[in-house]
């Protein structure tokens, strides 16, 4: 299957909590103008309603060609069935809901849902960061070529999603990359959502500041305010990106000590990279203490801050070797450097999510 030449045309939508934004993708292109409808995430009549309006007028402009629907919605669900469970964000569908068998009803055709972290981290291991990165590599002289990925979003909640050699992990029970309840390093009866979000990086910012948390400002605002740009609490602004540095280094070294594979970054948060990023990789790359007093390192590989193009040469070519052995004639070049990175989209979160609904819904009318 390759995206950019398969002239199936997919349905796709950007599921908010506030607007509904429906698009057709065609070789791995929109070829129909974004269509918004509001979400109604109180009320599972109209919420419904305005899903299959939304898909029916996008459908309309394609000739009703579309040979599937796919396309990001929040969880618990059980994807593989279509099946909504009771999402925070969107009251509509407490009490299980079959979205995907209603929408299946309605245009007869399959219809494939899946979280936006799954989604993005498909789309970044298919078309976006892992081709990007290992074509990289490769101008550069190096040898290896990474085959797994690990997609992280950072914004109103903390997502993820693994992708293992071009297949996508949705787990036994879609949970696949629950990457949000990971241990919090600053507070074990919290998840590692609560020190990694939006509201992570306005909570600290308002206890430094002393300040009411409803009238504490956006991330964006509070980055503008730690580089000096706008006025305000500059050290509490850069103590909340600090902790949120901090808390995102500490799910990562422990999500890549299960998954070994590169790790991109998206989301809206992913701007203020030069202010979270450096106490992120100082997470990562402390020691740890035995018991006796000796340190060892955190992570049985080496990681890099894809990032800084002063050392992604030495990521490239990492230490190539020839080696051979008098029980054979053969010479055996490989690549001795264990090593993974981190670093940020560079197609964008919701272009990424998009291609990955796209490229999913391909994957699955091929089985």
């Amino acid at each position: 299957m390759k995206a950019t030449t398969d002239n199936r045309i997919i349905l796709t939508l950007d599921a908010g909590g506030t607007n509904f934004v429906f698009s057709a993708i065609q070789s791995n292109k929109a070829i129909t103008k974004p269509f918004t409808l509001p979400a109604e995430a109180d009320n599972q009549h109209k919420c419904i309603k305005n899903i299959i309006d939304g898909f029916r007028h996008i459908n309309s402009f394609t000739e009703n060609k579309a040979a599937a629907i796919s396309f990001a919605f929040p969880g618990p669900a059980d994807y593989e069935l279509g099946i909504l469970g009771n999402l925070p964000n969107f009251k509509a569908f407490n009490g299980n809901v079959p979205l995907g068998p209603i929408l299946e009803d309605e245009f007869n055709l399959p219809v494939f849902i899946n979280n936006d972290g799954n989604l993005f981290a498909y789309g970044e291991a298919l078309l976006g960061f892992l081709p990007y990165i290992n074509d990289r590599i490769i101008k550069a002289g190096g040898i290896k070529q990474f085959k797994n990925l690990i997609g992280l979003t950072l914004g109103t909640g903390f997502g993820g999603g693994i992708v293992i050699d071009n297949n996508l992990i949705v787990g036994d029970s879609s949970c696949g990359a629950e990457v949000h309840n990971t241990i919090n390093k600053f507070d074990t009866d919290w998840n590692a959502e609560e020190s990694i979000s939006t509201r992570a990086i306005q909570r600290i910012y308002s206890e430094e500041s002393g300040i009411e948390f409803s009238d504490t400002p956006m991330p964006k605002d509070i980055a503008e305010i730690a580089n000096g740009n706008l006025p305000g609490n500059r050290l509490g602004a850069v103590e909340a990106f600090r902790q949120f540095g901090e808390a995102l280094g500490s799910s990562i070294a422990n999500i890549v000590t299960v998954v070994d594979g590169l790790v991109v970054l998206g989301g809206g948060i992913t701007a203020a990279w030069d202010l979270f990023s450096p106490f992120m990789f100082n997470e990562i790359n402390r020691k740890y203490t035995h018991f006796t007093g000796y340190e060892t390192d955190r992570l049985s590989i080496n990681l890099f801050d894809l990032e800084d193009e002063r050392i992604f040469r030495e990521f490239a070519i990492g230490n190539i070797q020839s080696i051979g052995s008098s029980r054979t004639r053969k010479r055996i070049e490989f690549d001795a450097l264990p090593r993974t990175g981190v670093g940020v989209t560079k197609i964008g979160a919701s272009h990424a999510i998009a291609l990955g609904a796209y490229s999913f819904a391909l994957q699955q009318l091929d089985k």
